[in-house]
């Protein structure tokens, strides 16, 4: 287990990550062509969507070898609209290569990868690619890391040249220069292990120190060996930055460009010396189901089997694949499992490892590998696997809220009945991915977490699985909030003959932070509710914040405590307790002040100087408000925070107002009162919309 690396590729979209994948899949001798993002011959890239559009929609898995090590690779999506893609990777991942454009630095997905990398605890490395462009600026991205990102940047590569001129980097644990030259046996050149040249002998030097120095904070063998002035060892260099990038304390940066096939090598290295083994990192906690206590979960082969499903999908000739990460323990073909989470019992019909959409058929599995089983017929994304049913429970993977959506229409009565299948196998395919059907107007809602995202379902459905459907535009997934405390009460006291209907409930409603979901607690004396019911009582609280006061949206950001109320020893029931919460809900809800929510998005736009006051005249009235403007080299870079209601259909815009020359990405950040003119006209639009759909019905 000292030699496997389980990692994931993650970055902003457009940093070069899956080229780096591409590249680090030829020099292991995985794949024997290199293969391209931009003319759809990526390996890791296999879906048509990804082919035609060039970027990455789902994170592909993969193993390859090097220094005796074997590697699992995630290559994972850069566009925030597939961020769950990231977050269920980061979930099951020992580690990972953070890769930053070298011109663009850390851009706003740079920062929320970066956040759930920090959330799991992954330790990582940094990659600053793509130094052979014009405007690459290897120190500013390393004080971009510092400054934006809040990490300790440890530079063990310093680069040799700039844009036209990069020719490769110095090793400043070596202290060697790697520079590659073109070859005619190879494609992607060769490496040559060389002298630093003179002119760059002093830089290196410095460069060197600084890295003593960050070491010797954080190793108590550099700092004695530094202060006693004696000479401190390449080894002992890298045994220190290995410890201090598995606790988190230093990212390690690389550079080099792997589109030219420059410094990948040394991403190979430091993925096998500097990233942790399953055996390093800290120990998985599960859960007693019954008990709730901690359990932990040691990664040996010989313990009890321990595993996470992270992903689910559909594969022609094949069904339903499990993408799953082992932790403990060992899977054989034939084993009976038990899905723990859903206390299911289970048979392994294929143990499967993947490269991108090829298999390659096991027999075993042990800890520490990601593999794919077949045959599992009823299992979620984030269940625990076990060989016993009363085997700890893993945490689960979370994920955010939808905040987009769409109308779609069956043509036909057999379209119809497809389109619900196919909508409940792209649903376990991705979390993040929701589909309803309007009670009130008939219509079947499709829900994701962009406009692309949403593109990319529509595409695959009418494609995909040859479903003929029309699409409405995509709505904007509004919530409601409360900003009053209040006190709501309600007694459902009902005799219909037989046994009645009583359950009575005193509850708090108090408005929480943004961010902060929804909270329930007790605070019941004497006994007067007994314990028994407050789970339905929750139930119903969480019934009843699906449909707001104001638009029936989703209420958000709420904490409701159950502070009193009364039962009846033969009439109560948990179905009485719901409906009690639910009625007190309404009611406390009508008079907590609701206001509408709407999704604000973080954009940042790239625009030469001469389009800027047209690029900032129309943000204004987006109802943009503008964070943040520097300069870099001869391109405005502009920080902005706008409604995702007024952002459809901005890249056409922004194309108009900078003769194709500008750019943005955006990231939804988080949702804010909806100013009150405003929300009156949305609230009327939507009425009139419900009024329209149910007079068509």
């Amino acid at each position: 287990m000292h030699k496997i690396r389980n990692i994931g590729i993650i970055a902003h979209i457009d940093a070069g990550k899956t080229t780096t994948s591409e590249r680090i899949l030829y020099f292991t001798g995985r794949n024997y062509k290199l293969g391209e993002t931009h003319d759809g011959t990526a390996t890791m890239d296999w879906m048509l969507q990804e082919q035609e559009r060039g970027i990455t929609i789902t994170s592909a898995a993969t193993k390859c070898k090097w220094n005796n090590h074997d590697i699992n690779i995630i290559d994972t999506p850069g566009h925030v609209d597939f961020t769950a893609e990231v977050e269920r990777s980061l979930r099951v991942l020992d580690g990972c290569v953070i890769v930053l454009c070298a011109v663009g630095g850390v851009q706003p997905q740079s920062e929320t990868v970066w956040r759930q990398a920090n959330k799991y605890g992954v330790p990582r490395i940094a990659f600053i690619n793509k130094m052979d462009r014009v405007g690459a600026d290897f120190q500013r991205v390393v004080k971009q890391i510092r400054d934006r990102l809040k990490a300790l940047p440890l530079v063990i590569s310093l680069p040799i040249g700039s844009e036209d001129n990069y020719q490769g980097h110095i090793d400043l644990v070596s202290m060697t220069a790697k520079i590659w030259e073109p070859c005619e046996k190879d494609p992607a050149g060769k490496m040559i292990t060389a002298e630093i040249p003179n002119n760059l002998k002093k830089s290196a030097e410095e460069a060197r120190a600084d890295l003593i120095d960050i070491l010797a904070s954080c190793n108590d063998e550099i700092l004695e060996k530094y202060m006693d002035g004696e000479e401190i060892s390449d080894k002992l260099i890298q045994t220190a930055i290995r410890e201090g990038t598995i606790k988190n304390m230093v990212i390690p940066i690389l550079c080099g460009s792997a589109f030219k096939n420059k410094g990948v090598q040394s991403i190979l290295d430091g993925i096998v010396n500097y990233l942790p083994s399953p055996k390093d990192i800290q120990a998985s906690v599960g859960f007693n189901k019954d008990t709730l206590e901690e359990v932990e979960i040691i990664a040996d082969p010989k313990a009890p089997f321990s595993a996470m499903a992270f992903k689910i999908a559909a594969m022609p000739h094949v069904g339903k694949l499990i993408y799953t990460r082992i932790y403990a323990g060992t899977l054989n073909v034939g084993d009976q499992i038990y899905n723990v989470t859903r206390g299911k019992k289970e048979r392994i019909g294929r143990i499967l490892q993947m490269h991108a959409n090829q298999r390659v058929e096991l027999e075993t599995a042990h800890a520490g590998d990601i593999v794919a089983l077949v045959g599992i017929k009823e299992i979620g994304t984030g269940d625990t696997l076990g060989h016993e049913k009363d085997a700890p429970i893993l945490e689960k993977i979370s994920f955010p809220e939808t905040v987009i959506s769409v109308a779609i229409e069956p043509k036909t009565k057999a379209d119809r009945t497809k389109l619900s299948t196919v909508l409940h196998t792209l649903m376990d395919e991705d979390p993040t991915f929701k589909a309803s059907m309007d009670e009130e107007t008939g219509e079947t809602i499709i829900a994701g977490m962009g406009e692309l995202h949403l593109e990319i379902i529509v595409d695959r459905i009418l494609r995909e699985f040859n479903v003929q459907a029309s699409v409405g535009a995509p709505q904007v997934a509004y919530r409601e909030g409360l900003r009053k405390h209040v006190i709501t009460e309600y007694k459902l006291a009902k005799q219909t003959g037989g046994r009645g209907q009583y359950g009575h409930v005193i509850m708090e409603i108090q408005p929480m932070p943004v961010g902060t979901g929804f909270l329930f607690d007790t605070n019941v004396k004497g006994g007067t509710v007994p314990s028994t019911y407050f789970p339905a009582i929750e139930q119903g609280v969480r019934d009843a914040l699906q449909e707001g006061p104001l638009a029936k949206k989703p209420v958000t950001d709420v904490k409701v405590t159950l502070t009193d109320g009364s039962y009846h020893e033969v009439d109560s029931s948990l179905l009485a307790f719901r409906n009690a919460a639910i009625e007190a809900m309404k009611m406390g809800m009508a008079k907590a002040s609701p206001v509408l929510l709407e999704p604000i998005t973080k954009v940042e736009i790239e625009t030469p100087e001469q389009y800027i006051g047209d690029i900032i005249s129309n943000l204004n009235s987006r109802r943009g408000r503008i964070i943040n403007m520097e300069m870099h080299h001869d391109l405005r870079n502009v920080e902005t925070h706008v409604p995702l209601a007024e952002m459809f259909n901005y890249s056409t815009h922004l194309r108009s107002l900078s003769q194709g020359r500008a750019s943005f990405s955006m990231e939804i950040m988080n949702y804010a009162d909806v100013p009150e003119s405003i929300a009156e006209k949305v609230l009327k639009s939507m009425r009139e919309a419900l009024a329209a759909k149910a007079a068509k019905k």
